[in-house]
């Protein structure tokens, strides 16, 4: 529970306690700078995450770091084909003894404030279906009964990018449950050098971990970052931005008329703006700039666009059509100052 202190008053020990977490999850996960980053700014802003990057990047033990420094429950879900819906929900057992006969729910996995969901995509659609309605609803509902998940919930999943076989990609309107999608790259040259003197002979992640946040204090953090102002130029900003994705309108321009087939939803909308306050506080600021906004428009709608199969084609991604479109709209509110 958040304490009645108000949160002006504590602004420089919540800037203190991010610091910390970045700190050592930057020792934890070396070279991954912004990629730790991406994804700390997507929990903050109350949301899930979908990694994308192929394997032995990082992506498992940032998300047991996060849990570990954060004082966090943390569960690990790996999708197999074979994987069934109550495997992650759970499922009613029923009790027969001679004081009762009855059906008793045992809750699974999914029951745990923070929830790594390994390889997604190998999961069915009917899995997935169950993980992400778990994800909008914030419950589970077995045999007529609600189930309440913990609060805060936090799912992060996982896909490789290569795999084709066995693979079952997430429909684009189970993606825009996701607040972002990010994927990670390889570190430099310095940085997996830095890595054979940290995590040579163990995984510093599955080592015991002092928390350097507890769950109320990570409450505090994210009630702050609500507390953000957001300018009426810079709300526009985002809208005109997340129009500027759709194919349909007159003022689209020719790639996105040409290569686009379904533009952003409003839910990418409001992601931007709940990611921008986010990125505002990381920086000491309580108000939100246009620079804040073409930060994380990146991830937070590069799953959110659907392309035409001509642009799949000609092999022309999402982040080129949205890195042309940040650009226009940073020099349109450039220039409208």
């Amino acid at each position: 529970m958040i304490d009645e202190q108000p949160l002006e008053a504590s602004f420089t020990t919540l800037l203190a306690d991010i610091q910390a977490l970045r700190q050592t999850l930057n020792r934890t996960i070396v070279g991954q700078a912004d990629f730790i980053d991406e994804v700390v700014i997507t929990l903050l802003a109350g949301g899930h995450c979908l990694i994308e990057g192929l394997p032995g990047l990082g992506k498992t033990q940032l998300a047991k770091a996060i849990a570990g420094r954060a004082g966090l429950g943390f569960k690990r879900i790996q999708c197999t084909p074979d994987l069934m819906p109550s495997d992650i929900t759970g499922s009613e057992i029923l009790i027969n003894t001679p004081e009762r006969r009855e059906l008793e729910f045992h809750p699974g996995p999914i029951f745990s404030p923070m929830v790594l969901v390994d390889e997604i995509n190998r999961a069915t659609p009917r899995t997935q279906a169950a993980l992400l309605e778990a994800m909008q609803e914030g419950q589970v509902t077995q045999g007529g009964t609600s189930y309440p998940l913990p609060q805060p919930f936090w799912v992060i999943a996982t896909q490789n990018p290569i795999d084709l076989e066995g693979t079952y990609p997430l429909p684009e309107a189970q993606l825009d449950r996701f607040l972002a999608k990010i994927r990670v790259g390889y570190p430099s040259a310095e940085a997996m050098l830095e890595m054979l003197t940290v995590s040579l002979d163990g995984d510093p992640a599955s080592a015991a971990m002092t928390p350097v946040l507890d769950p109320s204090r990570l409450a505090r953090i994210m009630a702050c970052a609500r507390e953000s102002v957001i300018a009426a130029a810079h709300k526009q900003m985002a809208v005109d931005m997340v129009l500027a994705t759709h194919p349909e309108r007159t003022e689209a321009s020719t790639m996105v008329r040409r290569h686009v087939r379904c533009g952003a939803s409003p839910r990418g909308l409001q992601s931007l703006l709940k990611a921008a306050r986010v990125v505002a506080l990381l920086d000491g600021r309580v108000q939100v700039d246009r620079d804040d906004l073409c930060r994380v428009a990146l991830p937070v709608l590069r799953h959110r666009i659907l392309l035409t199969m001509e642009a799949e084609l000609e092999g022309i991604e999402a982040d080129t059509i949205l890195s042309e479109l940040i650009e226009t709209c940073r020099d349109r509110a450039r220039d409208s100052r």
